[in-house]
């Protein structure tokens, strides 16, 4: 099956084969909260991010030493998965392993993807497992890009508040890889003003996260509210000007600039052992206007 949908009377969603994305995100007998996708802009609405998160240094992955091409943010958000359940609330959805992965990324694996809807909240729920006998290094991130302005709500005004202050410094984005050196936040307290010259320089990483929670509105809006568990990190992407916000949970890390070791050493990468299983997952609510 190339998509499906599933929904309620609060909410539905719309989901492709190709990448399990999610591609639209619509309140019931109202608006898109979800990006276009808009490919003159960028052509994506929301991509998972595997087996890598950003991009590795020089587009190659060092393992064993032998080297392999592996795109920004890997290639599950190109493969077509396969549906291996549906109702009319949630879908699940399975990609594994084969030659052609396997040529970029030497590793067995199953990643399934579930997502859900209930009431007014769309969950995304993944689930690695390592099918063979050696460790599975890996990362995974979300990549939802969310409609600024929301419904409702003008650009200027919109801001992130996160559930707790986020005092530590940030990190930024050189040529796509990651800069080591700590940049200030500008997050004030818990929370941050947007504008679209915070964006200038690429996307703010949040390597040092207290929050598994945020909310994103603006006075008019209906406003988002955001939860995670499993993810560590989190991105904040937009090109300057478009009409998107991309709020993204991380577990991993584009590769530091400076950093030349093999992929299982590499900031942010988690190992999953023979046989375990690791789950992640986020989710949105839909708010109210103010």
């Amino acid at each position: 099956m190339d998509s499906c949908f599933i929904g309620n009377p609060e909410l539905r969603a719309e989901f492709t084969a190709r990448g399990a994305e999610l591609r639209r995100l619509q309140v019931a007998q109202g608006p898109d909260l979800l990006w276009n996708g808009d490919p003159e802009v960028w052509g994506r609405v929301s991509p998972v991010l595997f087996p890598v998160v950003g991009k590795l240094k020089d587009g190659l992955l060092l393992h064993g030493g032998n080297s392999y091409p592996m795109g920004q943010h890997g290639f599950g958000r190109d493969r077509d998965f396969q549906l291996v359940r549906l109702t009319r609330e949630s879908c699940t959805w399975s990609l594994k392993d084969d030659e052609a992965t396997r040529a970029q990324y030497p590793f067995p694996f199953e990643l399934r993807i579930t997502y859900t809807v209930e009431g007014f909240t769309f969950r995304a729920a993944f689930e690695i497992r390592n099918p063979g006998t050696k460790a599975l290094p890996m990362s995974l991130g979300a990549h939802p890009a969310f409609r600024w302005p929301l419904p409702g709500g003008q650009r200027e005004g919109h801001r992130i508040e996160f559930a707790q202050p986020e005092p530590a410094p940030i990190l930024r984005l050189k040529d796509g890889l990651l800069d080591p050196h700590p940049s200030a936040n500008p997050v004030d307290g818990s929370l941050l003003r947007l504008r679209d010259e915070l964006f200038a320089q690429d996307a703010l990483v949040f390597d040092q996260l207290r929050s598994r929670a945020l909310r994103f509105s603006a006075p008019g809006s209906l406003g988002l509210e955001l939860h995670w568990e499993g993810f560590q990190h989190l991105g904040l992407w937009t090109k300057p000007g478009a009409g998107f916000l991309c709020i993204e949970p991380w577990a991993g890390l584009p590769s530091p600039v400076d950093f030349d070791g093999e992929f299982s050493t590499k900031p942010g990468v988690m190992i999953v052992e023979p046989g375990e299983r690791r789950a992640f997952s986020w989710s949105v609510k839909v708010l109210p206007r103010n």
